[in-house]
């Protein structure tokens, strides 16, 4: 597929995206390969998707920004449906809508239901120290650390040791094993980044160890701890976790990293066979957009998580300075004034997105096939499906 060089600048609905060159496929501008919807009352944020503006958000893909995207708005005012892109660059065929995909950090809100779940049965205390329940993992560097701290990444633990910092680096390294045990001992090793409680710092290793905390409480693996508890129940039966396969099982659309070649043009390098073992537990699952719609839309009627433990998931920390992270969600308002409560996620190749309003009046799940996905701020293909699914 050829390629010509573009630069982008866009200002993000949920952060400063950077400039990054990139280039875009020539002659490969079409509209969303597939799109659907179902209309319902228009009355306030119950009114009906925008089609038009959905479907003109997909438009143009595969781009530099992004190869496919699957997207999946709901609510009260009812339902669209739409995809476009390629399933991968070399053949150019329309991207499967019903394709499974990385899910990334979207998997945390699934561990946090596990959590509260147990807290529900008993089995766990929010306000106990983690070192309770782990006094192998958690020294008494880190006593102070309760399991809520973890929920809302409150407690100063450090990130654990990567294997790099360089996209290439990285992807020498992509077939490593990482234990969650050696991440978390690694992790606490080290001195606290801050007295627990007082600041929020978005980590990987705070549902690492709470992964290792389901598995201790239950005596079962937090593979067969989520699948009992949450994929079983609602009939998730596309969404799993990996373990040490790097592959996706099942249909999926291919995943690629944008790398600036010597020559300065730009190479699209396939990065869809890649180990999650160093996320695990924070960010390893598998999936699809109708499998996180039906996910999304049980935990906020209660069917994942009880009362009063899902408010958990709903409360950000008051006494924490800009703190936005609640147990497994974070909070964003709109311009609008509108709050939203969602969870995003990104594996090389992939972007994810659940999001909705407390009432679910307007839903929307996503998943955009980035060719930035780790890069800093919102992909700018997945920056135009927010505000298309929200703007009123």
């Amino acid at each position: 597929m050829h390629l010509r060089p573009r630069t982008a600048v866009r200002a993000s609905a949920l952060a400063t995206v950077l400039t990054l060159t990139l280039a875009l496929p020539a002659g490969a501008l079409a509209a969303p390969a597939s799109a659907a919807s179902t209309p319902g009352p228009a009355t306030g944020r119950g009114t009906a998707p925008d089609a038009k503006a959905l479907r003109a958000a997909l438009a143009g893909l595969p781009d530099g920004d992004a190869t496919a995207a699957l997207v999946r708005v709901g609510g009260t005012g009812g339902v669209w449906r739409g995809s476009a892109g390629v399933h991968d660059l070399a053949s150019g065929r329309a991207a499967d809508p019903d394709a499974r995909f990385r899910a990334g950090s979207t998997t945390k809100a699934v561990t946090a239901a596990v959590v509260l779940q147990l807290a529900a049965e008993g089995e766990v205390d929010l306000d106990r120290p983690a070192r309770h329940y782990l006094p192998d993992l958690i020294p008494t560097t880190y006593a102070g650390v309760t399991v809520r701290m973890l929920l809302n990444h409150t407690s100063g633990i450090p990130a654990a040791d990567g294997t790099g910092t360089t996209f290439e680096e990285w992807y020498a390294h992509r077939f490593d094993l990482r234990s969650p045990r050696e991440m978390v001992a690694n992790a606490t090793a080290k001195q606290p980044e801050f007295t627990p409680g007082t600041q929020q710092h978005y980590l990987n290793i705070n549902y690492t160890a709470l992964g290792l905390l389901i598995e201790r409480i239950t005596g079962h693996s937090y593979e067969r701890e989520t699948a009992r508890r949450v994929f079983a129940p609602l009939g998730l039966r596309n969404t799993y976790f990996p373990g040490v396969d790097p592959d996706i099982r099942g249909p999926h659309n291919h995943g690629y990293q944008a790398v600036a070649r010597a020559d300065g043009t730009t190479e699209y390098r396939d990065v869809t066979v890649w180990g999650t073992t160093d996320t695990w537990a924070a960010g390893a699952m598998i999936t699809t957009t109708a499998d996180l719609e039906r996910f999304l839309t049980a935990l906020f009627r209660g069917r994942v998580v009880p009362q009063p433990q899902l408010e958990e998931m709903f409360t950000v920390p008051a006494d924490v300075p800009g703190a936005t992270m609640s147990a497994g969600l974070q909070r964003y308002v709109t311009d609008d004034g509108t709050e939203l409560w969602l969870k995003s996620g990104g594996r090389w190749g992939y972007n994810s997105l659940i999001a909705a309003t407390r009432d679910l009046s307007r839903t929307l799940v996503y998943s955009v096939n980035s060719t930035d996905a780790k890069g800093q701020g919102l992909n700018p293909v997945a920056e135009r499906i927010v505000r298309a699914a929200f703007t009123p």
